[in-house]
């Protein structure tokens, strides 16, 4: 008797596991349907962004869209960070251009700047009339706390795609430290961390990608 029912269960069990398998790879390669969804969904993940963007857009891009892997994200997130411009703008047109072209990337900046350009003048508004008050200071320096707890968490999160860098886990870490006590505790202009440990990194990457 249980060596007639071990053969279903173990056709069973191995057809779950080749579907899970094709679910896994099919929502890996998802990708925006159409400008009106790429305009709106890049519109909500803004509004969720006080202080954070990059945590909500990472969360939003990589783990329930899947429009972009882990990896993928760090590298156009690198290429945002060195561009002229807000950091997460340059990454929203890179997304909006690498599936639509010219008309994506304009769509990309629409969508991440028009609703939170109305709310700002809203808000502006608001703040000429009651920004002194304790409340509103008090409620401030506390989103400031979350937004630091959220970039964190996003950059920990981050942390295990260095596994796949061409530069090895030690390097990266290293030049990783040097950029953080650079920008952080010395506080040195982001000209200069782009011409030190960015160019050295760069140079790095492509001896140890041309050998």
């Amino acid at each position: 008797m249980l060596r007639a029912l071990r053969r279903p269960f173990f056709w069973l069990c191995q057809r779950t596991f080749i579907v899970s398998i094709l679910m896994e790879s099919i929502a890996s390669s998802s990708t925006p349907r159409s400008l009106t969804e790429l305009f709106f969904a890049l519109t909500s993940l803004t509004l969720q962004g006080f202080g954070g963007v990059v945590a909500i857009v990472q969360r939003e891009l990589v783990e329930r869209r899947r429009w972009l892997t882990q990896e993928e994200f760090v590298e156009d997130w690198a290429v945002a960070q060195i561009m002229p411009g807000p950091n997460v703008v340059n990454l929203c047109l890179s997304v909006g251009a690498r599936y639509f072209g010219w008309r994506g990337a304009i769509v990309g900046v629409l969508g991440l700047v028009t609703v939170p350009i109305l709310l700002v003048l809203i808000l502006a508004l608001g703040y000429m009339h009651w920004g002194s008050h304790p409340a509103v200071v008090g409620a401030l320096r506390g989103m400031g706390a979350v937004a630091a707890g959220l970039i964190m968490g996003t950059g920990l999160k981050l942390f295990s795609s260095l596994k796949s860098s061409p530069l090895g886990m030690t390097v990266c870490v290293l030049l990783g430290s040097i950029t953080f006590m650079a920008a952080a505790l010395l506080r040195f202009p982001l000209i200069y961390i782009l011409l030190g440990p960015g160019l050295v990194a760069c140079f790095l990457a492509y001896r140890r990608l041309g050998a």
